[in-house]
């Protein structure tokens, strides 16, 4: 026990429990939601709960699946997300690149004003959003969530990408430049292909935001009932004789289940995405 290596990791103990501690902390509602969309709803209801269920079920996910706006729902969020990331993304990669690489008067505080915008508290915003959508004719339209979403992700992606963006060695598009590309097609020969994980850390924090966003999609779209999204349609186990949990939980597994994979499939480039875009953001 005396060895270096033996009091090393006597040392690191405390750090290991608190890893422990915070990993079963963040993932037990998790597992508590996946657990009871497989329980049967007696067990469900039940004055004892059951750590593990004892009896397991499909019937949540079929009630949920066999809800009215499933398919329609998932269709509007993924029009939805995809359409505000890929905005989000196309715009922001061009005022990273301004930000990193050019120099310009108000610079810093073109950056500033895009750190005060990434602060605000969005939800606060709703009722001003409101007004002009209703003034606007916007109102019960997917195009206006897609604008919001973009709004939201937007100064994220840019201070993200600018950090990423200012890693990568200049002189590797000034050698382009010297062989005969334009500062464009420097960029994009060069640059872009290095970018890859940055893209793909903001990609994700883009789709997770706009995928959960629940506040506008039930303030905006009103009317329009077939224009809502997959948060909202989470409420529709909600009646007047009480909620539905069973189908709720098994809605909300398949709901979590597109990010989950997404984020899964690019862990490695996200971690390093964002590892290096912190270097210098």
């Amino acid at each position: 026990m005396n060895s270096p290596v033996a009091r090393l990791r006597l040392r690191r103990l405390p750090l290991h429990l608190a890893a422990a501690v915070t990993v079963v902390v963040c993932l037990f509602p998790v597992y508590w939601m996946i657990s009871t969309a497989f329980k049967p709803s007696k067990d469900i209801q039940s004055s004892d709960p059951q750590l593990f269920p004892h009896t397991w079920t499909l019937d949540h996910f079929q009630r949920a699946v066999d809800a009215d706006g499933f398919a329609l729902f998932w269709r509007n969020s993924i029009l939805v997300t995809l359409g505000a990331v890929l905005l989000a993304l196309l715009v922001a990669l061009g005022a990273a690149y301004a930000v990193a690489r050019l120099r310009w008067r108000g610079r810093r505080q073109f950056m500033l004003m895009i750190f005060i915008a990434q602060m605000a508290p969005w939800e606060s915003l709703i009722i001003p959003v409101y007004i002009i959508s209703r003034d606007t004719n916007m109102l019960d339209r997917l195009p206006t969530l897609t604008l919001i979403y973009f709004m939201i992700t937007l100064p994220f992606t840019v201070v993200v990408l600018r950090g990423f963006i200012g890693t990568i060695p200049p002189e590797l598009e000034e050698a382009a430049q010297v062989d005969g590309c334009t500062r464009t097609g420097a960029f994009w020969r060069v640059a872009m292909p290095l970018l890859a994980p940055g893209l793909m850390a903001t990609s994700l924090f883009g789709f997770i935001t706009a995928w959960n966003e629940f506040a506008y999609a039930n303030f905006l779209i009103i009317k329009q009932q077939d224009n809502r999204t997959l948060p909202v349609w989470l409420s529709s186990f909600q009646n007047t004789f009480g909620t539905d949990w069973g189908a709720t939980m098994a809605a909300s597994t398949l709901f979590a289940l597109p990010a989950l994979v997404i984020f899964l499939l690019l862990q490695r480039h996200v971690t390093s995405g964002f590892a290096a875009g912190a270097v210098k953001g």
